[in-house]
């Protein structure tokens, strides 16, 4: 599994509240979620991002309120994985839940900038700067991970493995 796109760079403490504001909880609809992703922190992210495209962060990204429509939105917006310094624990668990792959390398984090195009290895857990040529090592997704997020998410995943 690899990922590759032009990074959008966030600092420290990007709480769940700023990912999708709580004025639009009032939907399901992921697509409705990911047109507000980053709204109140980068009101052009939704305007720039691509498929395939990586979120940079610092610490603690993710924290404040336990929903799960924060990696849905970011995940839906085009982002293919997400890479901070570290993450909020239940951050981390509902992005893993819904296929959205994340990794910590605080390496990673202080040294790319908005704009750089990076490539994730997630079976080695390599992170390639390839606008400056730095290499960063983060640790690799174990298979049941790897599966989980090439299925699209946990349920996805179990419900392969029923049938």
């Amino acid at each position: 599994m690899k990922a590759q796109g032009r990074v959008h760079k966030y600092g420290s403490n990007i709480d769940t509240d700023v990912i999708i504001p709580a004025r639009y909880l009032n939907t399901a609809n992921h697509k409705e979620l990911a047109s507000h992703c980053m709204e109140d922190i980068d009101k052009e992210f939704v305007n720039k991002v691509k498929v395939g495209d990586i979120m940079v962060a610092d610490k603690n990204f993710g924290c404040g309120s336990s929903r799960e429509h924060a990696p849905i939105a970011i995940k839906e917006s085009g982002i293919s994985c997400v890479i901070a310094s570290t993450f909020a624990r239940i951050f981390y668990r509902n992005a893993l839940n819904i296929g959205l792959a994340i990794l910590e390398s605080d390496a990673a984090a202080k040294d790319i900038k908005d704009g750089d195009e990076v490539a994730v290895d997630f079976t080695t857990g390599v992170i390639k700067n390839l606008t400056n040529g730095n290499e960063y090592q983060a640790e690799p997704f174990p298979e049941f991970i790897q599966n989980i997020i090439e299925k699209g998410g946990l349920l996805n995943s179990i419900s392969d493995r029923l049938e």
